[in-house]
């Protein structure tokens, strides 16, 4: 069993669709099972959430002018994929009416005036279930053997709308029985990422980003062999090649190694894809689709090794508290009613380092700042700094390495360092930077411990 996940942009044009298809022929000629698992066109989402936050502002123009751009973007991919057929004009049938669900959520939300998260669900899912559609019409039109499902029948979550959870106990037996009988009988089965709905059918996603998260579910519902992550690099890399030069692939990484990392910045793997994945030990492979001739990585339980550092990566965008009060001085239970508001806020917390009266923490959601601070107040002086970033080095067993904190210090003795973070990990070690010094940060370790494999590459 095999679960194939591409990206928006493995998915972003009908050339990439033609792409896509090969990829499957081959492994259809293989006599694999497969189950794919599509994003939505690249850019789509955005788009549909962009459309949505107009309607909301009682831009209903504006709203539905970006709703014929997406229909038009499919209705482009559809005219280059297929010549004028019957199988042609219901694909624009289907299209169509998809489009005109999406003018009347956003005719709602327009006249309305509000902006649900339920509703921004029903709105922001719609890509996914078009590219789906198209690319299984494709795959049937040049005689593949495969069939379109609806990921809302089987991908049962709960409703906390905009990052639904999966309900497993009721999740894994819809998956199996409705998708094995498909695929024992040799068909390829093209879902969606992303969505998913409650047990009384509402619409729900799974969190930006959460194509992968689904390719995962799948995985472990359907018991995989391996889950394939298909996207538009050739793999997890020593650092983000657009800050770095000179990184290069790693040809394979840890379980816990690679949530670190996609936790902490490298945007290659959306951080929740692992945990499912994990429990099951089932092998996670990143792969390139316009090189899939490409090694790419793969993510195991466990590594050769590969030396004290594996990786470095960077996420910006971060906001710090730092609390400062007496009342912490042996005091215990403090940190808990401090912990209470992040909870009480739905936040949940990146980075923590305390000493007796202080205490520093990192979140990535910007939403509730304000609404944390203000209840932070009543226990002390509390200062947020915004911009600033994530910067975390990922490596093997660094509480048996002496003298690593010395180099990753050294490397960024040129950087002013607000917040560290070490010891809780034995993998990870992170630092809070400002946003504008972070890029400097990641080369600077870089080079620091990867100087020689750039030579090699």
């Amino acid at each position: 069993m095999l679960i194939m996940k591409f990206g928006g942009t493995s998915v972003g044009s009908a050339e990439r669709l033609q792409g896509v298809f090969a990829l499957l022929k081959d492994a259809q000629d293989k006599k694999q099972s497969i189950v794919v698992v599509l994003s939505a066109m690249s850019g789509m989402t955005n788009s549909l959430i962009e459309g949505a936050q107009k309607a909301v502002k009682r831009d209903l123009k504006g709203a539905l002018q970006i709703a014929a751009a997406i229909g038009d973007n499919h209705v482009q991919a559809i005219e280059s994929l297929f010549v004028k057929s019957d199988t042609s004009m219901q694909l624009l049938r289907e299209i169509q009416n998809h489009m005109q669900e999406l003018e009347v959520l956003y005719k709602g939300v327009s006249y309305l005036g509000e902006l649900t998260k339920r509703s921004m669900d029903a709105v922001s899912g719609m890509g996914e279930l078009m590219s789906s559609k198209i690319m299984a019409a494709y795959c049937q039109s040049h005689g593949l053997n495969a069939k379109w499902m609806d990921a809302r029948q089987f991908v049962v979550t709960d409703d906390h709308f905009g990052k639904a959870n999966p309900l497993w106990d009721k999740l894994t037996p819809k998956t199996r029985e409705t998708l094995l009988p498909i695929l024992e009988k040799g068909t390829i089965v093209i879902t969606q990422g992303f969505i998913g709905a409650t047990e009384e059918g509402a619409s729900t996603t799974l969190g930006r980003g959460g194509s992968d998260f689904s390719a995962s579910i799948f995985g472990v519902a359907l018991e995989a062999d391996e889950i394939q992550i298909w996207t538009d690099v050739d793999g997890m890399m020593t650092a983000d090649p657009r800050v770095v030069k000179d990184a290069v692939v790693l040809p394979e990484v840890s379980f816990q190694e690679a949530s670190e990392l996609a936790y902490f910045g490298a945007k290659v793997l959306h951080p929740m894809t692992i945990a499912p994945a994990v429990e099951k030990n089932i092998p996670v492979r990143i792969l390139n689709t316009m090189a899939p001739d490409r090694q790419g990585t793969i993510i195991k339980e466990s590594t050769k090794p590969k030396g004290i550092v594996s990786a470095i990566a960077s996420k910006k965008g971060i906001v710090a508290f730092f609390i400062t009060t007496p009342r912490m001085l042996m005091t215990h239970g403090f940190l808990v009613r401090i912990f209470e508001i992040f909870e009480k806020h739905e936040t949940s917390i990146d980075l923590i380092a305390t000493s007796e009266v202080s205490i520093s923490i990192t979140v990535d959601r910007l939403d509730t700042i304000s609404a944390i601070a203000a209840d932070l107040a009543h226990y002390g002086q509390v200062k947020v700094v915004r911009d600033v970033a994530i910067v975390t080095v990922v490596g093997e067993q660094f509480r048996d390495q002496s003298g690593i904190a010395g180099q990753i210090f050294d490397a960024m003795r040129k950087t002013n360092i607000l917040m560290i973070s070490g010891g809780a990990s034995d993998i990870n070690m992170s630092f809070v930077v400002s946003d504008d010094q972070a890029d400097n940060a990641v080369q600077q370790l870089h080079q620091a411990f990867f100087a020689k494999t750039a030579a090699v590459k």
